[in-house]
């Protein structure tokens, strides 16, 4: 029984990582039609400098911790905004050059922080508590899983409630469905798709920061490692769906780790296996819409 508990409850802990890497790249896909393989340099980034701030603050407060957080956010947001206004922007509608130029940008980035911070792992630290554990019916689980799970619940709730109750949640949704006409009308759209790429690359610099503390260290792969099955995730749940990609990253997660234990390891190849049955059956994905 403990052994259930514990695979699942650790399953839901890293879909929860792999919502808060996702989220961004499904927002800005569904919102812009842009398939951003950057999004890992943001995350990256983010990591980064989270773990510079909490070093000069001390790591081992929370509310340097909570600082580390604001400031990914933080540094995700302006490294996306840059990205957006000065290679994605002059590129709309030309989706086999974003594709490339955002690889582009990826590849560089590693590089880059190779040769910043380089190309060894840094070892990190956080609050005690962090490393401790919690158990639930004879489970030990650790406590970094449940901060995954809060902040990926926040995460959601703030994008849903952006897009569904605010003036330029409701301005996004209106130019991706008639960019035209809410141009006609005065409002200025591409301030608006700015924003879009500003937040999902704030919710990466939160997934990096987070992921740091999970994977206990940092290094210039973080972010196109986790890349993979943000991807995953996105594509299982449905290109553009925040609640699919919710749901895709908890059924994989969990999928993952059952076979993890129960089938000697074999977690990724059965998420890349669920992965080629969803495009078989489903394309859409789960929560897509049909073309």
């Amino acid at each position: 029984m403990s052994s259930l508990v514990l695979i699942l409850l650790t399953g839901i802990g890293l879909g929860a990582l792999y919502f808060l890497v996702a989220s961004g790249l499904s927002l800005i896909y569904g919102l812009m039609h842009v398939l951003n393989f950057a999004h890992g340099a943001f995350l990256t980034l983010s990591a980064f400098i989270g773990w510079q701030v909490a070093q000069a603050l001390g790591t081992a407060s929370w509310g340097s911790f909570l600082v580390s957080i604001l400031v990914g956010a933080g540094v995700g947001a302006v490294f996306a905004t840059l990205t957006e206004l000065v290679l994605i922007r002059p590129l709309y509608e030309r989706h086999i050059e974003q594709v490339l130029v955002t690889v582009g940008l990826s590849f560089a980035a590693i590089a880059l922080f190779e040769g910043i911070w380089g190309t060894d792992t840094i070892n990190i630290s956080g609050p005690p508590w962090l490393s401790g554990y919690t158990e639930v019916l004879g489970a030990r689980i650790p406590n970094t899983y449940w901060v995954l799970m809060i902040a990926a619940g926040l995460v959601l709730a703030a994008l849903v409630l952006f897009l569904q109750k605010t003036r330029y949640g409701m301005i996004i949704r209106a130019g991706v469905e008639n960019r035209s006409m809410v141009t006609a009308l005065g409002i200025d759209v591409r301030r608006s798709f700015t924003l879009v790429f500003a937040i999902g690359g704030a919710a990466a610099g939160i997934g990096g920061v987070l992921a740091m503390h999970y994977s206990t260290f940092v290094s210039a792969h973080l972010g196109s490692g986790l890349l993979i099955f943000a991807f995953i995730v996105t594509v299982i749940g449905g290109l553009g769906s925040l609640t699919g990609a919710a749901i895709a990253s908890v059924l994989v997660a969990v999928l993952q780790q059952f076979a993890n234990f129960y089938l000697e390891g074999t977690g990724d190849f059965i998420v890349v296996a669920l992965l080629a049955v969803v495009l078989l059956v489903r394309p859409r994905g789960l929560m897509g819409r049909a073309a």
